[in-house]
């Protein structure tokens, strides 16, 4: 699940760890990669075999992770159309959509004109 990794990754990142390993989920690799894309994150690299394949994190050395919210949680889903898909922090922030062409931000939806379910907004 997607929030587990999300948390592993802050916490590990608040105790000044060095890198990280989760295990492999498509939704954990696409969300890690989208932090890479955006610079949260130094390397993500996906290693060893299928049964037990596991995601290998590099931290960047400061804090670039600020802040957390989950939107969407398993017991409740919060769905949003592009014309409804809100800031994050007055721009400073990233809103992460999953959306029916992949995860992306919510600039890129707004553009793309898709909407989708909210997963969690960073900064």
């Amino acid at each position: 699940m997607y929030i587990n990794s999300l948390i592993k990754i802050k916490n590990a990142q608040e105790a000044e760890k060095k890198s990280l390993k989760i295990p492999f989920a498509k939704m954990d690799l696409a969300i890690a990669e989208f932090l890479l894309k955006h610079g949260f994150l130094k390397n993500v690299e996906v290693k060893g075999k299928l049964p037990k394949q596991v995601i290998e994190i590099d931290l960047k050395d400061e804090k670039a992770i600020k802040g957390l919210k989950l939107v969407s949680r398993p017991s409740r889903r919060i769905y949003s159309g592009c014309k409804n898909i809100k800031r994050v922090k007055s721009g400073y922030g990233i809103g992460v959509i999953s959306t029916s062409k992949g995860i992306m931000g919510d600039q890129d939806a707004r553009k793309q004109k898709l909407g989708g379910q909210v997963l969690f907004e960073i900064w």
